[in-house]
């Protein structure tokens, strides 16, 4: 059994829906139909054979004698749906038409012309074309507005992300013929474009913080996260790193083999990384086997409620072993293993089937007793209960208590990483104006418009990304035009809330600018001065508290 670590609320007790069960039971049939329904021996109703023929029989009276017509295919998929969430709340159900997506992500690729884009006044504006994709090659620009394709005129017509996706996502070597309308011309350029294969990256940004000390920001844990990571770890000692942030923060996870291979570029020998255990699964340890490339270094983890499944298998495996820091807020408690298992159709259920453990043995898997949705929303309420303010609401009691394997530091499980430096929320920018701003995702879409009305002035003026993020500032005269942009979409400015939010705001915005004119770092780098969490790494690394943490990183 995996301990749970409780908050001050109660936690209501998980209750069986029967009608939910009765209908998502359809699922296991899978034999000839009998239009007779058999009666089963006490014995016998425990088997999924019998259990299938009842659910086939209940199938063939609703075909056959149910009022009205029912769609049968669309009756089964809920009652999967139903039954998986019943079960735990990370078994899910997905659509044969829906799979190839599902798995872009984890795959780091997907097949169509290489933009990333934003909708923009009912057009498709590029925000960048991806890099060695064909939509780069060739020569579409960031701020190219996409007015037609294959012929159909799609601006000033509504479109939606999802038009987008079926326009121009498609098999590599397809064809698709896009009209561009680019800054005054009058005459659209158009562009032949022949899909390929476009890559997904995981890793957002790379950059130094201080001359010693590198960062690496990693969004998801995919196929070809760890050939960026490596990239990034010769980029960073090239340019004199000593320590290393890693940014876990908002990860919710992907491929355990990538966690464990990023677990093992920190630990040496054949020390344990993670193990897994299940019903129908013994257990199995996962040691580090490769020499490390940073085995040495001081390194701090950051983490926070969004941190998930292989960020927390990452971190807790850091923890455990006292090889460096965990900084920020308590990780999201996922702590279940998802095999997928196809389906007839051609669907696919991602089926729970382990539990993972740290190190040091603890199940990290938080509560999901209340039910699905209430475990959704447990993350939002942290908030509520001031645990993103202070960990001093949490109940610690001793059954959950662990000690790292080197050190006898005392750790927790239960559901999540707790971190070893605890960073509370900050919000001191927060108003209503800066809310209803990102809320509506204001600062983006005056960035991209301003951009594209002086994008040659500022790619003159801005020789490469260091230079804008040194020189770079948004003026009163840039601020007072996104003001008013604001107070057009129906945002009242106060005097209140700018001198609260605003030097927040102009540091976002200066973000989105350099986004949209240099890079995806770019952001990253800018944005760094409101990533508290970071700042507190940079401290620790720099005044003498990662010395004083009863670490053994000097051993590996």
């Amino acid at each position: 059994m995996c301990g749970t670590l409780m908050s001050m609320k109660m936690r209501r007790t998980k209750r069986i829906k029967t009608q939910q069960l009765f209908v998502a039971l359809a699922l296991i049939g899978g034999g000839v139909i009998s239009a007779v329904a058999q009666t089963n021996t006490a014995s016998e109703t425990g088997s999924w054979e019998n259990q299938g023929n009842k659910l086939n029989a209940l199938l063939y009276h609703i075909e056959n004698l149910y009022v009205e017509d029912v769609d049968l295919e669309s009756l089964v998929e809920t009652a999967i749906v139903k039954m998986l969430e019943e079960m735990d709340p990370h078994s899910v159900y997905i659509p044969a038409e829906e799979l190839q997506a599902a798995d872009e992500p984890l795959n780091g690729n997907f097949e169509g012309v290489g933009i990333q884009f934003n909708i923009f006044r009912d057009t498709i504006m590029v925000v960048s074309p991806i890099s060695g994709g064909p939509s780069e090659k060739l020569g579409i620009m960031a701020g190219d507005r996409i007015v037609t394709v294959d012929g159909e005129v799609v601006a000033g017509t509504g479109v939606t992300n999802k038009d987008v996706q079926r326009l121009l996502k498609g098999p590599k070597g397809t064809l698709v013929t896009v009209g561009i309308k680019r800054g005054n011309d009058l005459e659209l350029i158009i562009f032949e474009i022949i899909r390929d294969k476009i890559p997904i990256y995981s890793v957002d940004a790379s950059f130094m913080v201080t001359p010693e000390i590198g960062y690496i920001k990693v969004n998801r844990f995919a196929k070809t996260t760890m050939t960026e990571m490596y990239s990034a770890f010769a980029q960073l000692k090239r340019a004199g790193m000593q320590d290393l942030i890693l940014d876990l923060q908002g990860n919710g996870g992907g491929m355990l083999r990538t966690a464990i291979q990023m677990a093992d570029e920190f630990l040496s020998e054949d020390k344990l990384l993670v193990y897994t255990e299940g019903r129908s699964f013994p257990r199995e340890n996962t040691n580090a086997r490769i020499p490390g490339r940073f085995e040495k270094g001081r390194l701090v983890v950051l983490i926070d409620q969004g941190s998930a499944s292989a960020s927390e298998i990452v971190s807790g495996a850091v923890q455990d072993w006292d090889r460096g820091l965990v900084v920020g807020r308590r990780s999201f408690g996922k702590g279940l293993v998802q095999r997928p298992v196809r389906l007839t159709d051609d669907s696919a259920v991602r089926l729970t089937v382990q539990k993972y453990y740290t190190p040091a043995g603890r199940c990290i898997q938080k509560s999901y007793e209340g039910g699905v949705e209430e475990y959704r929303k447990e993350k939002y309420e942290r908030f509520a209960s001031g645990e993103l303010m202070s960990m001093d609401s949490l109940e610690l009691p001793d059954s959950l208590k662990h000690s790292t394997r080197l050190m006898g530091r005392t750790v927790y499980g239960g559901g999540g990483i707790l971190p070893d430096v605890f960073v509370p929320l900050d919000t001191t920018d927060n108003s209503a104006y800066f809310s209803s701003i990102l809320r509506k995702g204001l600062d983006s879409r005056f960035a991209l418009t301003y951009v594209d009305s002086i994008r040659q002035e500022l790619e003159s003026t801005y020789s490469d990304e260091n230079d804008f993020v040194a020189n770079f500032n948004v003026d009163e005269a840039t601020s007072a035009q996104f003001q008013a942009f604001v107070a057009a979409e129906g945002i009242e400015w106060t005097a209140e809330d700018w001198g609260k939010s605003g030097d927040a705001i102009t540091l976002r915005l200066k973000a989105m600018i350099g986004r949209n004119l240099m890079q995806q770092s770019t952001f990253y780098r800018v944005i760094s001065g409101l990533n508290e969490s970071l700042q507190k790494a940079v401290t620790i690394l720099e005044d003498g508290s990662f010395e004083k943490a009863n670490l053994a990183h000097d051993t590996f």
